[in-house]
């Protein structure tokens, strides 16, 4: 049971190595400018290795669970799924259902753990490969591997190195867990964090806040939702920008850092090193510039 890139590395593990009877993905949903009816990547793999593949808008539909029943599953593997798994499902198979979940559990428990460790200047997060149960994120756990949060490093980059490092740190642990090697032990309960489902209305760039918060922002929301904020009634998203600090300024004052533009904050100047207007595709700061006439003066 997977939806996004980051399952397919566990995925084609998987189906490598063991008899994968079947998949489980999310709806196709529209995508784009054009809001084109787009299929998850576990679909597009599913379709490549002619796996049986259901997407139920709902796993408690009678029809999925009808399917997960047929397909007389011993184990099942969950890694960003997007839904939660009822009770029924969680002892359908013998050996249970095991969690690919990308933080050091129980640090960022719930749906965006790899935006929540950059938002919040996490120096390492990493893969737990966990039994789950009723809860959100808080089954026994199998293993962990860590590895550090890079001050470059983006949802998307931390994304595709946590995808790998959760297919090989599930490879290690499964057959030790099949064969009943592995004992798992419960988590720190007084150590939980959660990680909450993003909303795009979540990418709005507070300039109150330190220039290192908005950073922070901007790469954890990269690519989604993006971070972004109003300037002259045009929406600016900005895709990589760096800070300066202990420079005073006013929160929200524009104005040019060397040949960038950047918006004072509550600490700090943000200099915006690549942006995009509404309507426009990505531009270096200094192209925006040329055309930003009413931007601040030299600071």
């Amino acid at each position: 049971m997977g939806s996004p890139k980051f399952a397919l590395p566990t995925f084609k593990m998987l189906a490598a190595k063991y008899n994968l009877v079947g998949a489980v993905t999310q709806p196709d949903k529209p995508a784009g400018r054009g809001q084109k009816l787009t299929p998850p990547p576990v679909k597009e793999l599913a379709l490549q290795l002619g796996i049986p593949m259901i997407q139920p808008n709902r796993l408690k539909e009678p029809a999925a669970m009808d399917q997960l029943i047929a397909w007389q599953p011993d184990l099942i593997v969950v890694a960003a799924f997007g839904q939660i798994l009822r009770q029924s499902v969680l002892d359908l198979p013998v050996l249970g259902c095991i969690n690919v979940h990308a933080s050091l559990l129980p640090r960022w428990r719930g749906a965006a753990p790899i935006q929540a460790a950059i938002l919040n200047g996490d120096r390492e997060t990493g893969i737990t490969i966990m039994k789950m149960d009723a809860g959100v994120d808080t089954g026994s756990i199998f293993a962990q591997k860590a590895i550090p949060v890079l001050s470059d490093d983006t949802s998307e980059s931390l994304s595709e190195k946590l995808a790998e490092l959760g297919a090989d740190l599930l490879d290690q642990t499964l057959q030790d867990y099949i064969a009943g090697r592995i004992v798992p032990h419960l988590q720190d309960e007084s150590l939980a964090t959660k990680a909450p489902m993003i909303k795009k209305e979540d990418g709005l760039l507070d300039f109150n806040l330190p220039a290192e918060i908005s950073e922070r922002k901007i790469r954890a929301f990269n690519p989604w939702p993006g971070a972004y904020f109003n300037w002259q009634n045009t929406l600016i998203k900005v895709l990589e920008a760096h800070i300066v600090p202990g420079v005073e300024a006013m929160p929200g004052q524009s104005g040019t850092v060397g040949r960038y533009p950047g918006v004072g904050t509550g600490n700090g100047w943000l200099v915006l090193d690549m942006v995009q207007p509404a309507g426009k595709k990505p531009m270096a700061g200094d192209v925006f510039l040329r055309g930003a006439r009413q931007w601040g003066e030299k600071v």
